[in-house]
């Protein structure tokens, strides 16, 4: 099974997406923070980082440097409101990583999710 670890530091959007990516089928394990998204990734892999870009204790683009650092292969999905942060080549960011942008409609999500696991 896909596993999926989740970063979104909002309650509600993280129940949503959570919800709706266990309903397509997908092992979610969601954090509200980048810094204990990150600790749980240091104890086991994760196929997907799906990730909020502006959260407290580390933000997302962090986490995602910090996650391909462990392991070259976990694929990145920022979900934000600020696709321009993720977007600035001075970012750093992952460099096949996809920008999902709010709001989106949950099948969005899981269409966008599938097509970057299978590429």
């Amino acid at each position: 099974m896909t596993r999926i670890l989740l970063a979104e530091d909002d309650n509600d959007m993280r129940r949503f997406l959570a919800k709706a990516l266990e309903n397509a089928g997908y092992e979610v394990v969601s954090f509200d923070n980048g810094q204990s998204a990150y600790n749980r990734l240091n104890e086991e892999p994760f196929t997907l980082l799906l990730t909020d870009i502006v959260m407290p204790e580390m933000d997302g683009i962090e986490l995602a440097r910090k996650a391909t650092a462990l392991d070259p292969e976990i694929k990145v999905m920022f979900i934000t409101g600020f696709a321009a942060v993720a977007l600035n080549p001075d970012a750093n960011t992952p460099k096949d990583a996809k920008v999902l942008s709010k709001p989106f409609h949950l099948k969005d999500l899981v269409d966008e999710v599938e097509k970057l696991l299978a590429a």
